[in-house]
């Protein structure tokens, strides 16, 4: 909570956090108005993404060095595209879990299935066309019918049917449908000057 009020988002995506208190934590939280530094708008970008999707600073480090090994298409986008192809995440584009850090748990459990597979890695790559499903023995769990019935959309790049309880990733999303707050060339200069 107050991680989502110092980066002034939602990480939780209901946005509940910033509703009663739209400024930084702490005592002087509401009458700080210091000029950020270009460094210190990089870092806060950087930090943005990297705690939405929940994962450690190696993580996101090393998937901002893969980002850039992929020959089309622009770094920073590349790396939101990975970060989006995440099962943990998938899991939560899809619906099944009402936050991304619930997705987490669910395939960390062993809830979730691609292909029929038991896939138990949050950070498990997911290619286009291939299903989700939750585990028979998995879908009775109140979580996951309280996340489906507290779903109000899905994004255009996932299907879902709510029957059968599987989804798949249709297509790789493109820019226009990734988080629209994050300014992706900001955390590019950060890392540029950093590795």
């Amino acid at each position: 909570m107050e991680l989502s009020r110092r980066l002034g988002i939602s990480l939780s995506g209901t946005g509940k956090e910033l509703a009663r208190r739209p400024y930084a934590p702490g005592q002087h939280g509401n009458d700080r108005r210091g000029k950020v530094s270009e460094y210190g708008m990089q870092l806060r970008e950087k930090q943005k993404l990297r705690m939405m999707y929940g994962l450690n600073e190696r993580q996101f480090q090393n998937l901002f060095v893969r980002a850039g090994k992929i020959r089309e298409g622009k770094h920073g986008v590349n790396l939101m595209v990975l970060l989006e192809q995440r099962l943990d995440n998938l899991v939560y584009r899809l619906g099944l879990a009402s936050t991304r850090a619930q997705s987490r748990q669910l395939v960390n459990h062993g809830h979730v299935t691609v292909d029929g597979k038991r896939v138990d890695i949050p950070s498990y790559e997911v290619k286009p066309g291939q299903e989700i499903s939750i585990r028979e023995k998995s879908k009775d769990l109140v979580i996951i019918k309280a996340a489906i019935e507290g779903t109000v959309g899905r994004p255009s790049f996932v299907s879902f049917d709510a029957d059968t309880l599987k989804g798949s990733l249709t297509r790789l999303p493109e820019r226009s449908e990734l988080e629209p707050e994050i300014d992706e060339a900001l955390i590019v200069e950060f890392y540029n000057k950093k590795l």
